[in-house]
């Protein structure tokens, strides 16, 4: 996290940021509570996107309307908003002119002058790194974004932007939680051929890679699975090991289940950020709980067990 911009008051905050997704139908009153209860928990940090909304910026036109903030509240806090992805194609565009084009609309939708974080929503197979620097350097020196990343990027997808962007990347945001963990277990299973959990599926070493370079890890779905259809794994019964796992931990932090998929999340010393797309203000606080516990290395580790992952 060397170069993820830190909260105005460079203090340290919890690793939970805060998703502004599928706002775009709630009062004035049902986002400010969602934003009080961020504040309230120390999370200073919100997370946009172009496409989080029925339609285009619709959900950061709602997060603006509804909370009116001052200049001085728009500083004290950090906004993320990622551009990139053509919903209606679908495909991807990382070309200059739709990625400066994006980025002014959800400034206007937004009402600020800036965001701090801007990510490139996905690989495009089409990528043109000098279209994508050049729209860095226009965004950057026109002081409409102060820090640059990806999602869902390998190293080499981020080495290529590299040969001609110059600004840092700062964040990589990816699928990650207890039971869609590949990124952190496939290395577990090195060298077992046996073995599904052993194949490299982002492009090798993708964690180790973002430590390296310090870029900061983001989590999206972190309470999502891969069984029954995806959905989340907390009181599933098709994870039935691991919620009981999960339950007996949260017993003895007392703290609620959504806690402690939080914290093994930012238990790894990759100090990944937990980016919780929720509607409810009482998981906003409970997830912030969770991320100041600090799991021993045995309970982490009964964890990955639980969801059924070798840990040899």
């Amino acid at each position: 996290m060397r170069t993820l911009p830190l909260g105005p008051t460079g203090t340290a905050v919890p690793n939970v940021v805060a998703g502004m997704m599928r706002i775009d139908d709630k009062t004035d009153d049902e986002v400010k509570a969602l934003y009080t209860a961020a504040r309230d928990a120390g999370i200073d940090f919100f997370d946009h996107a172009d496409i989080y909304a029925q339609s285009l910026h619709s959900a950061e036109t709602r997060f603006a309307e509804a909370l009116d903030l001052s200049s001085s509240e728009r500083d004290e806090i950090r906004l993320q908003t990622k551009a990139g992805i053509v919903r209606e194609g679908p495909y991807f565009d990382f070309s200059y002119d739709h990625l400066v084009s994006s980025v002014e609309a959800s400034l206007r939708a937004l009402r600020t002058d800036y965001v701090d974080v801007l990510l490139l929503h996905r690989p495009d197979a089409l990528v043109e790194p000098e279209e994508v620097a050049r729209a860095f350097d226009h965004l950057e020196a026109a002081g409409k974004v102060r820090a640059f990343g990806v999602s869902n990027h390998t190293p080499r997808q981020i080495d290529l932007l590299r040969t001609a962007v110059r600004q840092p990347i700062v964040a990589n945001q990816v699928q990650l939680s207890i039971a869609h963990a590949p990124l952190l277990v496939q290395g577990l299973a090195s060298n077992m051929e046996s073995t599904g959990q052993s194949v490299v599926r982002d492009g090798g070493g993708l964690v180790e890679y973002c430590r390296i370079e310090g870029i900061t890890l983001q989590a999206w779905s972190p309470i999502q699975g891969t069984r029954a259809g995806g959905g989340t794994f907390l009181g599933n019964p098709e994870y039935a090991e691991l919620n009981a796992v999960i339950d007996e931990l949260a017993a003895r932090y007392d703290v609620t289940a959504l806690a402690i998929a939080v914290a093994w999340i930012t238990r790894h010393p990759a100090g990944i950020q937990v980016v919780l797309g929720t509607t409810t203000p009482q998981r906003i606080t409970d997830a912030a709980a969770g991320s100041q516990i600090a799991l021993t290395r045995a309970e982490w580790y009964a964890l990955v067990r639980a969801a059924g992952y070798i840990v040899p």
